[in-house]
């Protein structure tokens, strides 16, 4: 007999509790259901909170994430993908524009590859993005000071939101550590408040953020995603979450020159 949809969810979290991932064609094998029902399905478990969709299956949600892991645990992390993304978003950035850097190693990432350049104007909150740039290249840099966060490197809170204001941005660059099709989530409000001042100051605002900090969750809401223009990721993010972003308005770009 076949299964009604509640059953039918219930055995899909079963089934990525007990290892990593489990792929849609094995769903569909498993449930003898099509792939349009199991990958409704996965919608629905994914609106719940419950699933994460990936590329090609699905796993389970991340817990909700109450701290950050230190600067050099997450410059070790996904570097290949963080590379990607740097190099995707470096091209993005047109001649002579006034930018903010978001703190965070996928931001780290981006300044590598604009930090030879001498024709930008940088702001920014990260200690390291700034010991970088402040190394190389010519461009005319300016750090936000504020409240130090030390394990990740950079000032956050009201003193770091109230000297981004003092800006008209032609482009922000924002990272994250946790985002769904909701938004941005962050540890501390401190973070939020340099976020959300940095695009309120822009004319166009970018997120960059690999794919597994998709569906992660962080104790408070911050930018809603249709606050971005841009997305620029990684081959990682599942298809049906990138028309989903895509359905918010935003152009979604992959690192390694894939625009979805």
């Amino acid at each position: 007999m076949a299964l009604i949809p509640a059953e039918r969810q219930s055995r899909i979290v079963d089934l990525v509790s007990q290892r990593p991932a489990v792929g849609i064609a094995e769903l569909t094998r498993l449930l003898k259901v099509s792939h349009m029902t199991v990958r409704r399905d996965i919608r629905s478990l994914e609106e719940a909170g419950r699933v994460i969709a990936i590329a090609g299956g699905v796993r389970l949600a991340d817990p909700t994430v109450s701290r950050e892991a230190p600067h050099a645990a997450k410059a070790a992390l996904n570097r290949a993908a963080k590379a990607a993304i740097g190099a995707a978003a470096a091209h993005l950035v047109p001649q002579g524009a006034a930018i903010y850097l978001d703190a965070g190693t996928t931001i780290l990432a981006l300044a590598a590859r604009l930090a030879r350049r001498d024709d930008l104007t940088i702001v920014t909150n990260d200690f390291a993005v700034m010991e970088l740039l402040s190394s190389q290249g010519g461009s005319v840099l300016h750090h936000t000071g504020g409240l130090v966060d030390r394990e990740n490197r950079s000032a956050i809170g009201d003193n770091a939101a109230r000297a981004i204001r003092a800006f008209q941005f032609d482009m922000a660059f924002i990272s994250t550590s946790s985002f769904s099709k909701a938004g941005l989530s962050v540890t501390d409000p401190g973070k939020g408040v340099v976020k959300e001042a940095a695009v309120a100051s822009a004319a166009s605002s970018v997120l960059l953020a690999d794919s597994s900090k998709f569906g992660r969750r962080a104790p408070y809401a911050s930018l809603p995603m249709q606050a971005f223009d841009i997305l620029v990721t990684d081959a990682g993010l599942a298809p049906e979450c990138v028309a989903a972003i895509e359905d918010l308005g935003l152009n979604v770009i992959r690192g390694g020159g894939e625009t979805a």
